[in-house]
């Protein structure tokens, strides 16, 4: 029998919230909060990688009917990974404002909380159109720390800010295996 000691400090296999976990303890200030909102964009994409996987199978293939600010057709599996996104967002206070690609306007969320302090520009899923022929698809996203001043009834100074002010920015791919790679400013994990 194998105790968890016989691997040696960590076990063979890291989960990515362990990987999360981790990175935070390399912060002994951190409070917690951008660990948080990682995770929300990890069970997002677990939601979004089950429909993408079983996308012939559960009828989430074609047009959803509406078009999005890109005047592009949205696709059905757009609105979903929109919809897992926006409410996987939404479940974490310290999120402010969400701006999507498939969203006219940036959305605001806990409105009234003075404990929002990010904000995050994704496009749920880009490449979906494409997606009935066997291509990969993938989720992008970009944190953006909360400016100085900004208020929360003002969500586009929350998200027009240069790009060297992102805190983090990553990708998820989804296909026969979904891998996400991010960056938090010190080196791509």
């Amino acid at each position: 029998m194998h105790h968890l000691s016989s691997f040696g400090k960590t076990p063979p296999i890291m989960t990515v919230q362990q990987h999360i976990l981790q990175e935070q303890r390399r912060f002994p200030g951190a409070s917690g909060e951008f660990s948080w909102l990682l995770s929300a964009i990890t069970m997002a994409t677990k939601m979004i990688q089950a429909k993408v996987r079983r996308a012939g199978l559960s009828d989430i293939l074609g047009q959803h009917g509406e078009i999005n600010v890109q005047g592009e057709m949205q696709q059905k599996l757009d609105v979903y990974a929109n919809e897992a996104l926006v409410h996987c967002f939404s479940t974490r206070e310290c999120i402010g404002v969400l701006a999507s690609e498939e969203n006219e306007e940036p959305l605001l969320v806990h409105q009234g909380s003075e404990n929002a302090k990010y904000a995050v520009v994704f496009d749920p899923l880009d490449g979906s159109s494409n997606i009935d022929v066997n291509v990969s698809v993938g989720t992008t996203f970009s944190i953006l720390r909360r400016p100085a001043g900004a208020r929360l009834d003002e969500p586009e100074k929350w998200v027009l800010q240069p790009g060297r002010k992102q805190i983090a920015a990553g990708y998820v791919v989804y296909g026969s295996s979904t891998i996400l790679v991010y960056s938090a400013g010190n080196g791509v994990h």
